[in-house]
């Protein structure tokens, strides 16, 4: 299945480490490649882009663009900056993969750390899919593509299984109360863009990558980011309007909301 996920572009928040760097690794090494691969940073000249960078120097098709989720001019430039490349064909596929947490509990969440969570986790992802709207309903108007698919064109958010009211796992490891309720928010702004989107032919699904060693995942956790990648690479080359807004895990299970 995975010789035939032909997208021809995509763009990975979040891409100058962990799950959001192994990404654009995983699309790099498929058989057919995107012609073109955006990975976005917060930060071009920080030494965390230093692998992304030095990775684009090898790979004339990928492209890192300076993006910060939360700044809406940041966004429109990294999505004029897209649309030179792309032009008439259009985005694919968008991951919104940037996201951070705090480590809080109930007795100290406060307001502060709920508006920056916030800001990055579910406005973020918001703001920067109505930004790309445009292209992303280009690609599928120029696709020949019946139904919906990731390589016709498609919204991807990174959520997380914390987010999940009926199961909340990891509540006695993790309490977090601020990630977990921007990913709730995250994962209903999804739902909404899957019934709002889907007449446009742009597929909308939020997926749970799982427990990873990441910074934030921390060295517990029991997936690398190598083998979490490659498998969310082969899920999203299966998803189809059947997956439209459901939650969808990195193995390909559906989570209950």
């Amino acid at each position: 299945m995975m010789a035939e996920f032909n997208v021809g572009s995509v763009l990975v928040t979040g891409s100058n480490r962990g799950i959001g760097l192994g990404l654009v690794k995983q699309f790099l090494q498929l058989p057919n490649p995107p012609e073109w691969i955006f990975a976005t940073t917060r930060e071009l000249d920080g030494p965390q882009s230093k692998e992304l960078i030095e990775l684009a120097l090898k790979c004339p098709n990928l492209v890192v663009l300076q993006l910060d989720v939360t700044d809406p001019n940041s966004i429109k430039a990294a999505a004029q900056r897209v649309e030179e490349h792309v032009q008439e064909h259009g985005l694919n596929l968008l991951i919104n993969n940037a996201g951070i947490a705090r480590m809080t509990t109930m007795e100290d969440e406060n307001a502060e750390t709920m508006a920056i969570i916030y800001a990055t986790n579910t406005v973020g992802p918001l703001l920067v899919s109505q930004e790309f709207l445009p292209l992303l309903k280009k690609a599928a108007q120029q696709s020949t593509q019946t139904g919906l698919s990731c390589s016709k064109a498609a919204i991807v958010n990174m959520s997380s299984l914390s987010s999940s009211l009926e199961q909340l796992p990891l509540w006695e490891l993790w309490k977090f109360p601020s990630y977990r309720c921007s990913k709730v928010a995250l994962n209903m702004i999804t739902r909404c863009q899957s019934l709002e989107y889907k007449d446009y032919g742009i597929l909308s699904t939020p997926i749970h990558p799982g427990w990873v060693k990441t910074r934030m995942g921390t060295e517990k956790a029991p997936q690398t980011v190598e083998e979490t990648t490659q498998a969310i690479l082969k899920m999203l080359s299966m998803l189809s309007e059947k997956e439209n807004g459901s939650f969808v895990g990195w193995n390909g299970q559906i989570y209950p909301w």
